[in-house]
């Protein structure tokens, strides 16, 4: 282990300064919360009647007793999210494990967890982002009877594991894990799935042809294996210490993922004010920790949403995280892996590799991540450098990762990166600020100048595909996709439509105020442009023919004309958004009317 890289101290001192009021008012209030103890044992005798009410005989008189801990479960689970499905059988387990542990358990409660994949290109899709807001107020909900003494957390996806998170926040002082189910098993591979995409979006490809390739990769119970936002979230939580060692890419039903299971229900009480090790998320989730996330989303080629998720993550435990550290952060964290869809990998391949115990001992090495933290594993960060396996008894122990990776073409040593930089960057320029995913950006396409055709969502886009308008160089302007205009969808239908122009010859790239994930691909893309065009940002002046230079290595987004003639221009105003209402949609009114901006979060909380 070496001593920390100076930036990456620089960073952080500039964060914890930056954050020094917040953060400060922040563990005072989870101290007030934490109180003199427990607090169901301050509860009326009719308020702890309804709270073990359902309970069996010895949950009963253990909850009556209130000597040991009871551990709160607060659960995404659903049967059709498939990264979801294997935890309908986790609350049955857990209590198990808790009784065996001296404790009880019980499900205080679900969270709405919604698809990203089912909804992409649907109205649906523009609940997605504001969700997240919802399933932290949902968790909030579940942990406000005062019974529990502790939270396990059981999600995966996109929007679910950061409001989980910051539900958890909110509710600081009590400990908690986060407790993930693993991938789904390979299918077919990443490329012959984009092949039949790019086929089908060219109309050489039937509907029943890409069905039956979509249906080979998302295939069983588990998460999809493309590194996007749930796997981000994945990394992250391990990261960050909220996951045990090496659980994140371990596959659902299997003896080592229920043995993980077990070991998380017996961390959660250990930590617990009635435990021997008390220790809150409120206490792990810190400046350190805030920059380790930052700093495993560039190693890995991260998903852009945490661009969003990750500064409302951190706000909420009183961190003021920017987009400017991430910027500064990515100049000096390498690329160390490459899976889909900045690579052939998945994420079981990188978890074969040697996956996040190797990546976390490399950027320990050479002092790319704060080793001095918090974790639910009760170690620093080096404890995490480990793999869990069984032993010949079936039990579960952690050995030491190998220092060379199983695979170089998906993971790869600190001292042969794919690339000397993150993937990520912070865009600025006279069309506002925005982000950057380059890490599967071709080299040629790192600076992309062409005219502008604009359009108000992408369903536009597509038809002027379908038209033959678009065989020729320019950058789409696809604005009103931002928070406050449509709740702002991912736009993952403009990726095989903007994929086959350029594998065309075109010189093309995207500039929006909404979202595209992790699977961005190899179009260049300035993504969650600020402010928006629905709040009178740039984007809502520029015109058809306009000229348009994205720059992604000097990390500019301007427009070329005159200023003084584009500051004169009326912005575009879409009074009538009727082709964007969806059912549910108006439920949703009040969240983009308070929505903050992209660096802000994009949330309400």
């Amino acid at each position: 282990m070496s001593s920390l890289h100076p930036v990456v101290r620089e960073v952080t001192e500039r964060l914890r300064e930056r954050s020094r009021e917040s953060r400060a008012a922040y563990l005072a209030k989870i101290a007030a919360a934490r109180g003199d103890g427990t607090h169901r044992q301050h509860l009326s005798c009719g308020n702890l009647a309804h709270g073990f009410a359902a309970c069996g005989t010895d949950d009963k008189a253990a909850l009556r007793a209130g000597r040991t801990p009871n551990i709160g479960i607060v659960t995404a689970y659903n049967d059709m999210l498939s990264a979801h499905q294997p935890y309908e059988r986790y609350p049955e387990l857990i209590r198990h494990i808790a009784r065996e542990a001296g404790a009880t358990a019980q499900v205080a409660g679900g969270v709405p967890a919604m698809c990203d994949g089912v909804t992409q290109g649907r109205a649906g899709m523009e609940l997605s982002l504001f969700s997240r807001d919802l399933i932290a107020m949902a968790t909030a909900v579940a942990l406000s009877h005062d019974m529990f003494d502790a939270g396990l957390y059981l999600g995966i996806c996109d929007k679910i594991v950061p409001g989980l998170l910051i539900g958890a926040l909110a509710f600081g002082h009590l400990p908690g894990v986060f407790v993930p189910s693993g991938p789904m098993p390979s299918g077919i591979t990443n490329e012959a799935k984009s092949k039949v995409r790019q086929a089908y979006a060219e109309g050489k490809a039937t509907r029943e042809e890409l069905l039956e390739a979509e249906a080979a990769a998302y295939h069983a119970p588990g998460t999809c294996t493309f590194y996007g936002t749930a796997n981000s979230n994945q990394m992250l939580m391990e990261i960050m210490g909220m996951h045990l060692p090496g659980a994140s890419f371990v596959a659902p039903d299997t003896p080592l993922r229920d043995a993980l299971t077990a070991e998380a229900v017996r961390r959660a009480a250990a930590m617990s004010a009635l435990g021997e090790h008390y220790l809150p998320v409120g206490h792990i989730i810190d400046e350190k920790s805030v920059i380790n996330g930052v700093i495993g989303l560039h190693a890995t080629g991260g998903s852009t949403n945490h661009l969003l998720h990750l500064v409302a993550m951190a706000r909420a435990a009183g961190v003021e995280l920017r987009w400017e550290d991430f910027d500064a952060l990515s100049s000096v964290v390498p690329l160390l892996a490459r899976v889909y869809p900045n690579g052939y990998a998945d994420v079981n391949q990188f978890h074969e590799a040697g996956g996040m115990a190797f990546l976390i001992d490399q950027l320990l090495s050479q002092g790319l991540l704060h080793a001095d933290v918090n974790t639910v594993n009760g170690t620093g960060l080096d404890g995490y450098a480990q793999v869990p396996v069984l032993d010949a008894l079936g039990k579960l122990a952690w050995q030491k990762v190998s220092g060379e990776s199983g695979n170089r073409g998906v993971l790869r040593a600190i001292s042969e990166p794919f690339r000397a930089d993150g993937g990520l960057r912070l865009l600025d320029g006279n069309l506002g600020r925005g982000v950057i995913k380059v890490s599967s950006v071709p080299e040629d396409r790192m600076v992309i100048e062409a005219p502008a055709i604009v359009f108000n969502d992408q369903d536009e886009v597509r038809g002027a595909f379908e038209r033959g308008e678009l065989n020729r160089d320019f950058v789409a302007v696809v604005r009103f996709q931002g928070p406050r205009a449509n709740g702002m969808p991912e736009l993952h239908k403009l990726t095989p439509t903007l994929a086959v122009l350029q594998d065309r010859g075109h010189r093309i790239a995207l500039l929006t105020d909404g979202r595209m994930s992790g699977a961005s691909g190899r179009v260049p893309a300035a993504i969650h442009v600020t402010p928006e065009a629905e709040a009178g940002g740039a984007l809502a002046k520029v015109r058809n023919g306009d000229l348009i230079r994205l720059d992604a290595l000097n990390g500019t987004v301007d427009v070329l004309v005159d200023a003084a003639e584009f500051a004169a221009r009326p912005s575009v105003t879409l009074p009538d958004h009727s082709h964007h209402v969806g059912m549910g949609r108006e439920l949703f009114g009040l969240f983009r009317s308070n929505a903050v901006t992209a660096d802000l979060g994009a949330g309400v909380l």
